[in-house]
């Protein structure tokens, strides 16, 4: 397997017309990997169902969910680790500061070691 990259032209950030431009490698992504994609490698590889499977699928996106919303960090040791991230607008002092000051929630990912090894270990391969 290789991941796949086209090189991309760009100038240097923060300078008018973009200074010095330099040539990097960007991703080019090769379709998507659906759920029903994963069940079916999945299903290879277990004595499991397809409807088991997906029953844990989905319980599983539940589970996390409920976790992030109550700001867990939720580790799925070799897959990485989620965690929620908001950002805010500021207030003079921590005593006026009020929640409708967040301005935006997400989730953050960090992919655990297995991951990054695959990556890692990747070739590459110009499209």
């Amino acid at each position: 397997m290789s991941i796949k990259y086209k090189v991309v032209e760009r100038g240097q950030p923060g300078v008018k017309g973009g200074g010095t431009k330099k040539f990097y490698a960007n991703v080019v992504n090769d379709g998507e990997y659906s759920i029903d994609d994963l069940v079916k490698q999945i299903e290879k590889f277990s004595a499991l169902s397809e409807a088991d499977i997906r029953g844990v699928i989905i319980a599983l996106e539940n589970v996390i969910q409920d976790a992030l919303a109550a700001s867990k960090i939720v580790r799925l040791e070799k897959l990485g680790t989620l965690y929620p991230t908001l950002s805010s607008g500021a207030a003079a002092s921590e005593k006026e500061f009020q929640a409708g000051l967040i301005k935006k929630v997400g989730v953050n990912y960090r992919p655990g070691k297995r991951i990054l090894d695959a990556m890692k270990s990747a070739g590459f391969e110009k499209a």
